[in-house]
């Protein structure tokens, strides 16, 4: 018993040390985006190269994704987690050195080969302590790191930038990263894959914080790409699921990558201010809905298969008409509200991404799933979208291209309504019938 409840309260240590590493995840990549008016004025770049510096990052990331996730599945992912956060805190402050444009992408699109690895690896680790009861909580509270890290790597390389020049936001960020870096791997432990799946089924008791075994050695089974991607088509609400976060991601990143520019042309603020408006308002409400969503979809998904996913469908579709006002308003009070608003319901969506997906994928390919969504979020919805509204705003202008955004969380809204109540039941009742037999396996 003792051992049990030191596991319950480590697990949620766990969702706490993550969270530092996630932070950095995301202030390292936002932080370039308060920086644009700088860059554009010391390279001479125009809208749709500063857009080409958000999509190289998202296109790397999204390329590199299902195949770092594919390898998550067969290594250690303490490992793969530490070393992924020393990796791209070093070319973070790589970046510094940049002396052209060039140059800049170079790095930029380098980072996002070095950020590609937590997640894969941090989801996995993360539903191998949590199973279905506190999965969504858990995620939910990790979430929040993205949210919080955003804030600081807006407002923070802004008012960095403005007193001592561009270069040394990257260098602050990055040597922060190799410190903690250093810090966690005295305090991580790499779970049993699977242990929270068949805690769930009852079949096995769970283990008390096992170190685990070299991949293939312990009996667990593997998953190829060909058999993932057979799930895929097996699967449909796995399918629809990585649909929505693509058009989801498409709109998410607009607000990243172009709405403290907006910020700064249209209501004449500072670096520092519009980096820190456009990211803290959304940003803190999210903070909120996020762990809102993780309690609500665990509460749903007691009462449906689909629970998780229909939470997201709900939040998708509260969305729209706020990133529509965010876009086109001149009122102050009414931009504010609509962020937080905007904040809020992206929040209780983006608490469910994996959490939502993980009720129809077995453990041992949760790695491989998290990394092909990030590929299909990330190299078609988010890699797009920085150059898709540089480019419109040449035309159409700034407000009216970001306000067009809102469409693909309408579609979001209607991909995931469909998964959750056509094809959820019957996905989620042929993964708990393999575990039956898994577990029996494990314990033979």
């Amino acid at each position: 018993m003792a051992a049990l409840r030191s596991l319950r309260r480590y697990k949620w240590y766990v969702v706490g040390m993550l969270w530092w590493i996630a932070f950095f995840n995301y202030a390292d990549r936002q932080s370039i985006f308060s920086l644009f008016p700088l860059l554009s004025r010391e390279f001479h770049l125009n809208d749709v190269q500063l857009g080409l510096l958000g999509s190289s990052f998202a296109a790397v990331y999204g390329v590199s994704a299902p195949f770092v996730g594919f390898i998550v599945d067969r290594v250690e992912r303490k490992a793969s987690i530490l070393g992924g956060l020393r990796i791209w805190s070093v070319i973070c402050m790589a970046t510094a050195i940049s002396r052209s444009f060039s140059a800049l992408l170079f790095f930029r699109a380098s980072e996002g080969l070095g950020e590609t690895i937590y997640f894969p690896a941090s989801m996995s680790f993360i539903s191998d302590y949590h199973g279905r009861a506190t999965r969504s909580r858990a995620m939910g509270l990790h979430q929040t790191s993205v949210y919080i890290g955003t804030i600081a790597g807006g407002f923070f390389a802004g008012l960095i930038g403005q007193r001592y020049g561009w270069r040394s936001s990257f260098l602050v960020f990055g040597a922060a990263g190799i410190v903690l870096s250093f810090i966690l791997s005295l305090a991580l432990v790499e779970p049993t894959r699977g242990a929270a799946d068949l805690a769930d089924t009852q079949a096995c008791a769970i283990p008390p914080l096992p170190r685990r075994k070299i991949r293939g050695k312990d009996g667990a089974p593997m998953t190829s790409f060909r058999e993932f991607l057979q799930l895929i088509f097996t699967r449909p609400s796995l399918a629809l699921c990585m649909a929505g976060f693509l058009f989801q991601n498409f709109t998410t990143m607009v607000l990243f990558t172009w709405m403290p520019t907006l910020l700064f042309r249209k209501f004449h603020l500072s670096l520092a201010l519009a980096g820190l408006t456009a990211t803290i308002f959304v940003q803190s409400a999210s903070m909120i809905g996020s762990p809102l969503g993780g309690w609500l979809a665990d509460a749903l998904r007691r009462r449906m298969p689909g629970g998780r996913m229909l939470t997201q469908a709900i939040a998708a579709d509260c969305e729209v008409p706020f990133v529509v006002a965010c876009a086109l308003t001149r009122s102050w009070p009414l931009l504010i509200a609509s962020l937080l608003l905007w904040g809020g319901f992206k929040g209780i969506y983006e608490a469910n991404i994996f959490a939502s997906v993980f009720d129809v994928v077995p453990c041992e390919a949760r790695g491989t799933a998290t990394g092909t969504m990030n590929m299909v979020g990330w190299l078609a919805g988010a890699g797009t979208a920085p150059v898709v509204v540089g480019f419109l705003a040449g035309r159409i202008g700034l407000s009216r291209s970001v306000a067009v955004t809102s469409a693909p969380y309408a579609a979001a809204c209607i991909l995931l309504s469909i998964a959750a109540l056509f094809f959820a039941g019957r996905d989620t009742r042929s993964l708990e019938s393999a575990l039956v037999p898994q577990a029996s396996n494990r314990i033979g």
